[in-house]
């Protein structure tokens, strides 16, 4: 058995002549249960997770309180979330330019 939830869902797709590393949803609910019943934005923080565990910032504990939160349905714990993208409806930017502007000389 891995050693960590990241190692368990960790898998790879051939693609033409590259092979690509994912974590994989299905793989980690071998080890955390049945999660195909949490929300979609919850599945997407979950594999935030496993793609950054690194047993500091990110620890399995971690990882099973947000995999366990239909039977919890508790936000008792901070979880360090690390966006890869972020999609916008403007292409250009600048209204978040200028909501981070006004954000700033607020604070």
């Amino acid at each position: 058995m891995s050693s960590t939830l990241r190692e368990a869902s960790k898998d790879t797709l051939q693609a033409k002549d590259k092979t690509y590393h994912y974590y994989s949803l299905p793989l980690a609910a071998k080890s955390l249960g049945d999660i195909a019943r949490l929300p979609k934005s919850l599945k997407v923080l979950l594999e935030n997770l496993l793609r950054w565990e690194d047993g500091e910032s990110v620890t399995d504990e971690d990882i099973q309180a947000l995999a366990g939160w239909l039977k919890n349905a508790q936000a008792d714990r901070e979880i360090a979330w690390r966006p890869a993208r972020v999609l916008m409806q403007d292409f250009t930017g600048v209204p978040a330019v200028v909501d981070l502007a006004a954000m700033r000389e607020a604070g």
